[in-house]
């Protein structure tokens, strides 16, 4: 049975979507099936893995609001992952979803059927804490959260914590932080180290070893339809995230295959 992650944080430009692609990438890369979400309008998880959101047929949204089948809006990528993509109509299904029965759990029905097709599912949640990201969280076994080492960082966070406490005991027990992830690190700034020390003894062993730096080359692929791994897998992004994908797999105890060994060695 899949392992279901929400990638979620409603202060924007922390580097989600960087996150969703590019751990999908290296997942895949370590011979994992993976599936990626994209549960934000905007659609940038789409774009950045190579699909054209303006061309879609099918979208999250039909998932989501008009019940189609999940596995009929998945697609294939450059990356070697799965994606059920999104684009602005996802905006309709916030209304929508008001309207329904049960209208926080429609996500997890819809994923039960996928559910044993795959190791990983991330869900890339928009930046705010809207009915779009209460249904991820209600799908999710755990949330991966990507943060800036700011302080305003440290405050959205804690507001983030408290939702996800309340969907823990409303409607999704299992639910639990998967883990914090630094992004756009620069260990020169002292503020950096100030507030990376405070996650530390905060969160222990929820906060990820792995930090993943400011890098141009995760900061252009997008533009090419491609994950770092894809598109410079040489680069410091691209094997960053190929290092926090060995990271999350060994904290589930899952061994590394022989494909994933080979990746994160080159």
């Amino acid at each position: 049975m899949s392992k279901i992650f929400a990638v979620a944080n409603q202060k924007g430009g922390v580097g989600k979507t960087t996150t969703c692609v590019n751990l999908s990438a290296s997942l895949a890369a370590g011979k994992y099936r993976v599936l990626l979400l994209d549960l934000d309008p905007q659609g940038n998880a789409t774009m950045g893995s190579g699909v054209d959101k303006n061309t879609l047929q099918l979208s999250s949204y039909d998932v989501l609001a008009l019940g189609l089948p999940a596995h009929k809006a998945i697609q294939s990528t450059v990356g070697g992952f799965d994606l059920m993509p999104a684009n602005g109509d996802l905006s309709a299904a916030e209304v929508e979803l008001l309207e329904m029965d049960g209208r926080e759990s429609q996500l997890r029905r819809a994923l039960r059927e996928l559910r044993d097709n795959y190791d990983y599912i991330l869900i890339d949640c928009p930046p705010s804490l809207n009915m779009l990201t209460v249904n991820a969280l209600c799908a999710a076994n755990g949330v991966l959260i990507p943060m800036q080492c700011e302080y305003y960082a440290l405050e959205g966070l804690s507001a983030l914590i408290d939702t996800i406490a309340q969907i823990q005991r409303a409607v999704n027990p299992e639910l639990r932080i998967e883990g914090i992830l630094r992004t756009m690190y620069d260990p020169r700034n002292s503020l950096t180290s100030d507030v990376s020390q405070q996650l530390t003894d905060h969160f222990g062993e929820r906060l990820y070893r792995t930090c993943i730096p400011r890098n141009v080359r995760l900061a252009e692929a997008p533009s090419f339809g491609k994950p770092a791994l894809e598109y410079d897998r040489h680069s410091k992004g691209a094997i960053a995230y190929l290092a926090l994908a060995g990271e999350m797999t060994r904290r589930h105890g899952t061994n590394q295959s022989p494909g994933h060994a080979q990746a994160a060695a080159v």
